[in-house]
């Protein structure tokens, strides 16, 4: 088995924030980013991808909002996934979710293809989130994606409420990347026919 976890730590004049990832491990989780609605939405990721994610902001200065603090979360999160994958030999690479909420339904498709881009298709308000607001939200998976070098198009087929919008999204590509990050034992290669995923 491959030793795909790091610890990693990005340290600005905005915020100190140290990430743990295992992509291999159990789904737990021990999250402190300030924002309790943050920490849930990230806790649904751990959970649903069993991916073991340790995230403690140190610093943040949360007093201009929530912005920055979500914004270098992501970024620190893409650039750990990132380093997890290497060069990408033998991982699944693709995947596709189906997640419902009560009224909520939502779709997850992404592709480890080493280009990062992000489209959600369909809104997510402010109401129902805490001190997050749904646009913090997409620019959060707007930043992983790009950070991680991975296409997310996550699509609400179904929805009212917020939470549960953005809970379903949360796990929707926690299921996504626990498929598309499964080494497979057939492969004895990187999964492109370029020879790269670059």
């Amino acid at each position: 088995m491959l030793n795909r976890e790091i610890k990693n730590k990005r340290d600005t004049k905005e915020t100190v924030i140290e990430v743990y990832l295992n992509l291999d491990g159990k789904g737990t989780s021990n999250i402190n980013t300030g924002n309790e609605m943050f920490n849930h939405m990230l806790a649904q990721l751990s959970k649903h991808g069993l991916l073991d994610i340790n995230i403690n902001v140190i610093k943040g200065d949360h007093d201009l909002g929530w912005h920055h603090i979500v914004e270098d979360t992501a970024i620190i999160l893409g650039q750990s996934f990132s380093k997890c994958i290497g060069d990408g030999k033998s991982i699944t690479r693709t995947s596709h979710s189906y997640v419902p909420l009560d009224e909520t339904l939502v779709r997850t498709v992404i592709d480890f293809g080493g280009r990062g881009y992000f489209k959600l298709s369909g809104f997510i308000g402010d109401s129902d989130l805490g001190e997050l607001s749904g646009s913090l939200i997409s620019h959060f998976l707007e930043t992983l994606s790009r950070e991680s070098k991975c296409n997310i198009f996550a699509t609400i087929l179904e929805g009212v409420n917020n939470h549960h919008i953005s809970e379903a999204l949360f796990k929707s590509l926690g299921i996504s990347l626990k498929k598309a990050l499964l080494i497979d034992p057939r492969k004895d290669s990187i999964p492109s026919t370029k020879g790269t995923i670059s």
